[in-house]
């Protein structure tokens, strides 16, 4: 990696992370989704700062060039994103079927409560 490079992703890195922070503080982004944002932005850094590593990982995985692990690891993070808010989405359908049950059932039971309250007004 040439020095223009690593300064670049160095600071695509450390921009990632104070955005991922701002974000957190200002409650646009709640801690538990902010997690996995660090730590792409964390292992970016690393990388950056230490691009031997790259050179180390690349073989163990079969790979030849390192800019193709990164790509790889790029792939394996995006994956990991979707089949994480893929769980959190098929938990808020869930929630959402569920309350509207509840709220179907409290609103049949005003329309009766108030059907038999009239009801015993005209009786009497």
């Amino acid at each position: 990696m040439n020095t223009i490079s690593r300064y670049f992703t160095i600071a695509l890195s450390l921009c990632l992370i104070a955005l991922i922070i701002y974000l957190v503080r200002k409650n646009k982004l709640k801690e538990k989704y902010a997690i996995l944002w660090l730590l792409s932005g964390s292992v970016i850094f690393l990388f950056s700062i230490f691009p031997d590593i790259l050179n180390v990982i690349t073989p163990l995985l079969g790979i030849e060039l390192p800019s193709n692990a990164v790509f790889f690891f790029g792939i394996i993070f995006i994956i990991l994103i979707n089949l994480h808010f893929s769980l959190v989405i098929s938990n808020f359908s869930e929630q959402i079927k569920k309350l509207t049950q509840k709220l179907t059932l409290l609103e049949y039971a005003v329309s009766e409560g108030k059907k038999e309250s009239c009801g015993k007004k005209n009786d009497s």
